[in-house]
């Protein structure tokens, strides 16, 4: 049995579907990004989050064929991540630091699996509506201790930026790639995009993390924001078309750095 689990972890498979999904989710962070920085650009645009990224494909020419290219690439994230958390594809154990990192995985396997899920529902017209954050906020809050899970998620998403801000900082990034294989002249750049990258996701996860606990402390869903809020948050603060445009074009650092672990993350 356990031999079993080693080659279901090990397949050449979960790893085609993985770096299929570094090119889907990195679609989906430079979209957002890129329809947030048209704001201070005075082009337009909107703050969005991933679940409005697949929606704003799904308007577009040939949307259908899109998301479910999307849809596909999503899953093969998923099932990656799962599989690091069930079948502990990387040996990070089952001590207390195993366990938190295999908690990780497991939780972005179910977010980006949703999103699989919800690109689906969309081609076949169940998704074209959304509840808030405020709304699904307030639905846990109803729930027996759901102030406490509230508050838990929003220090999840704290240590999500934590983590972010110190990979950006360390640039540890870089060892999950291999770099020897990438153009001399390009690493720098990669260097560049990753730091930029992790440092805005860093700020993004750290607003929704706060507002979060603060829902939860003062039982007020309405105090939650999800990816879209935080960016509007930025751009409601003082000088905050100039926050917004370095944040947005870091989440497109960020969506490049995607593609280039597409390649040469090492799974």
């Amino acid at each position: 049995m356990a031999g079993q689990a080693e080659r279901t972890a090990q397949s050449p498979w979960v790893e085609r579907g993985a770096r299929l999904g570094f090119v889907a989710k990195g679609l989906l962070y430079a979209l957002v990004g890129i329809l947030a920085i048209e704001i201070p650009l005075g082009l337009g645009g909107k703050t969005t989050d991933r679940q409005g990224a697949l929606r704003t494909v799904a308007a577009k020419p040939f949307g259908e064929v899109l998301l479910l290219a999307l849809a596909l690439g999503l899953a093969g994230y998923a099932l990656w991540r799962l599989v690091q958390a069930f079948l502990d594809r990387d040996d990070e154990g089952s001590g207390l630091k195993g366990l938190a990192k295999r908690a990780g995985y497991l939780a972005r396997g179910v977010l980006y699996g949703g999103l699989s899920v919800l690109a689906v529902s969309i081609v076949v017209g169940a998704g074209s509506g959304g509840s808030s954050e405020q709304e699904e906020t307030a639905r846990v809050l109803d729930w027996p201790l759901g102030r406490w899970i509230v508050g838990a998620a929003g220090l999840g998403f704290l240590a999500a930026a934590g983590f972010n801000g110190y990979r950006a900082v360390s640039q540890k990034f870089r060892d999950d790639l291999r770099e020897q294989q990438i153009d001399s002249a390009a690493r720098p750049w990669v260097t560049v995009v990753g730091v930029v990258g992790h440092a805005a996701r860093g700020v993004v996860f750290g607003l929704i993390g706060l507002f979060l606990v603060r829902a939860a402390y003062r039982y007020d869903s309405k105090e939650a924001i999800g990816l879209d809020g935080a960016l509007r948050k930025l751009a409601q603060a003082s000088y905050g078309s100039w926050l917004l445009g370095l944040v947005a074009a870091g989440l497109v650092a960020y969506a490049l750095f995607c593609f280039v672990q597409a390649r040469y993350r090492r799974l």
